[in-house]
């Protein structure tokens, strides 16, 4: 990437970025004062403010128009919504609400919240179709917003959630679940007629934690083949199918495993269009960081044509994923790199970003109160795994040495794929601890006695 300017970022609300030229005394006035997100992790130059089109400062400023360089991969372009995705196309920044669906009011102002932001793109899961009213109220009150739905375990209700969207995102490792006397194939022409017939296109999401079980067990040992086959495979059947209008995600919670994959993708199918994601990425400043381990690189080499940061965040500051997003995009092509920790060397605690599945708002506060508590053990190469939902928390906590799988009430601790015990949000907390301790002191006495 190369950009005609340095200086600070607009925004404006169809989530595309400009790199603008400060004046003097704005350029000073935001150098002097560092503010929140950016304290921890970038500085103050390029944080945006408030407002439609979000600016850096209040000081004069000069708009310069970003040349992003798109590209020596150069991906097919294609419409969702008002947006445009691939191509000569600016990397579009989106982000997913964290309310309940069902919720019309509060989901509305997120969705609002988010573009505002700079999200060119919203997504909203959908669970069941007592959603669906709710799904068209929304899409009454976010005009102009390009709304994605997420279809989660239900591709069924592909047909009724369409008029209300722009995109629908299916997860193929969750398509034998339902119907099990139809082919994959059959269930994914059933979701291309529908975006067909209405106008929408389509997002592959391939997941690390929740991998087609038929690609697990063709590539045993080998989940990144297994990930990128899946991916691949999908986009075949795009093929076959003659749609076009579709983009692929691979995401892991492993920001090296996210470049992995995604390069082996775009090598193999250079013509489709990329969402990047490190999922679970957690809670900032750390978070940020891994996201930008993975974002810097792959974008660096013309690998991604949109981008969502997963951070575990309250609703209230939900907005903050698509700033970091837009600061990363800003970064990259201004040749502004972080020199990043290697997460491999100690506690390592990743966590889902806050969204609608998740099923008790507690999530988030557990997951700050469990980076606080296990901060004695930072120097222990472990991982922790701390997840909101059903459709991601009992698959992505088997990979940790401890889980924390959140329900309505309970919280499944888990170590690895073994389960310990269902417990209340209160009570929690003192049990990883005991289970953080033995397993300290398990490891401990492995390396004393093969010293």
């Amino acid at each position: 990437m190369r950009s005609k300017a340095r200086g600070a970022l607009v925004i404006d609300t169809s989530g595309r970025s400009a790199i603008v030229e400060l004046s003097g005394d704005a350029s000073a006035a935001l150098a002097e004062k560092p503010v929140d997100i950016w304290d921890n992790c970038f500085g103050a130059r390029g944080r945006p403010g408030k407002g439609g089109a979000h600016s850096a400062t209040s000081g004069t400023i000069e708009s310069v128009e970003m040349d992003q360089a798109r590209k020596d991969r150069k991906t097919r372009q294609i419409t969702i919504g008002g947006a445009k995705v691939g191509g000569d196309a600016p990397v579009v920044v989106q982000s997913m609400c964290a309310t309940r669906t069902i919720d019309v009011d509060q989901t509305v102002a997120q969705a609002h919240q988010l573009a505002n932001a700079g999200a060119g793109i919203v997504r909203i899961a959908m669970d069941s179709e007592k959603e669906i009213p709710a799904l068209k109220e929304i899409r009454a009150q976010t005009k102009g917003i390009v709304l994605s739905v997420d279809l989660q375990e239900n591709y069924r209700i592909a047909g009724r959630v369409a008029p209300h969207v722009d995109k629908i995102r299916y997860n193929p490792g969750h398509l034998h679940h339902m119907e099990k006397s139809k082919t994959i194939e059959q269930k994914v022409k059933s979701l291309v007629d529908v975006a067909r017939d209405n106008n929408l296109a389509i997002r592959i999401g391939v997941n690390c934690g929740s991998v087609a079980p038929a690609f697990l067990d063709k590539y045993p040992g080998d989940q990144l083949a297994a990930i990128v086959e899946s991916a691949a495979y999908h986009c075949d059947l795009m093929d076959e199918l003659g749609f076009t209008r579709f983009v692929v995600s691979l995401k892991d919670s492993d920001p090296n495993k996210v470049m992995d994959a995604n390069r082996r993708f775009s090598k193999r199918r250079p013509d489709v269009p990329i969402h990047l994601g490190v999922t679970e990425a957690g809670l900032p400043p750390d978070g940020i960081i891994k996201t930008r381990i993975a974002f810097e690189k792959l974008l660096a080499q013309d690998i991604g044509d949109t981008i969502r940061v997963s951070l575990t965040l309250p609703n209230e500051r939900k907005h903050e994923e698509v700033i970091v997003g837009h600061k990363i995009i800003q970064d990259v092509a201004a040749g502004r790199f972080i020199s990043v920790p290697d997460f491999g060397a100690g506690l390592n605690i990743i966590s889902c970003p806050s969204c609608s599945r998740v099923e008790n708002e507690k999530f988030v506060e557990l997951a700050q109160q469990v980076k606080e508590l296990t901060t004695y053990a930072r120097m222990h190469k472990i991982t922790i795994a701390v997840m909101g939902c059903r459709v991601n928390g009992p698959g992505e906590t088997d990979d940790a040495d401890l889980g924390l799988w959140c329900g309505p009430t309970t919280v499944n601790l888990k170590k690895k794929d073994k389960k310990i015990g269902y417990f209340g949000y209160e009570e929690v907390l003192p049990k990883l601890r005991a289970e953080l301790d033995r397993l300290i002191a398990e490891r401990s006495a492995t390396a004393a006695a093969t010293n």
